[in-house]
């Protein structure tokens, strides 16, 4: 997304939406095709809302949860 050296600034409480002009529409879902690919995951349209990127905390916890929910279910 050519953040540069912002992303090293980020911190949990960083708010996403409105905040970063490059993570508009079409950057969420090249964030969430990223996320899928590096954890081998899948993220249905319907689990995705503003709430998941309001801040980048509340997008780590949103991965940290789904990659739960699917170890839970492949075992």
């Amino acid at each position: 997304m050519g953040l540069g050296d912002r992303l090293d600034r980020m911190g949990s409480d960083m708010i996403l939406l409105g905040n970063i002009p490059e993570l508009d529409s079409v950057a969420v879902v090249t964030v969430i095709i990223a996320i899928e690919k590096k954890f081998s995951i899948t993220i249905k349209d319907d689990e995705i809302s503003a709430q998941t990127f309001a801040t980048l905390g509340t997008l780590v916890d949103f991965v940290e949860n789904k990659i739960a929910e699917d170890k839970k279910q492949s075992t």
